[in-house]
């Protein structure tokens, strides 16, 4: 796991990230919108996603880091491939099922694969097999889980 973990649980990226600071597309720190996430969740009644909702993010501050200007310029982090980070920390975790796990695991794909067909071919190959090998059931919850992490996100700040 240690090739994923680049930040300790006491350093700057891990604690602003947790608490304060994401990206453009987060209103909150992952520890709002991730109870944000299971609020709405739980709103639809939909509880066999609800362990998922609590994990799909419990990676994110142990990977943040600054991409680009961009990110420096608006106090803002990258969170390339936290879905694997948070996998990596749960999958052996025996009370987990192993819907919830890959639901955690490719929570973020379908996005993923719509930001690098445009941004990188290579990737998107690769993310595209991997949606292509998920059965039906997973890639419909994927999609609920979409929508319940996009409402979790609040408003766009820029």
């Amino acid at each position: 796991m240690s090739k994923y973990i680049k930040n300790s649980i006491l350093s700057i990226p891990f604690l602003k990230s947790l608490f304060f600071t994401q990206n453009e597309w987060h209103q909150h720190g992952v520890l709002l919108h991730t109870l944000r996430v299971t609020y709405y969740t739980l709103k639809a009644k939909d509880f066999k996603l609800v362990p998922a909702a609590f994990l799909h993010d419990i990676g994110k501050p142990f990977c943040a880091f600054k991409k680009d200007e961009d990110d420096i310029v608006y106090r803002e982090y990258s969170f390339t491939d936290h879905e694997e980070v948070s996998y990596q920390i749960i999958k052996k975790w025996p009370f987990l099922s192993d819907y919830t796990k890959n639901i955690v695991r490719y929570h973020y794909l379908i996005r993923d694969i719509r930001k690098s067909k445009i941004e990188s071919p290579p990737r998107y190959k690769i993310k595209k097999n991997i949606w292509d090998s998920l059965d039906d059931e997973t890639k419909i919850e994927l999609e609920k889980f979409l929508l319940y992490d996009d409402l979790g996100k609040g408003k766009k700040r820029r």
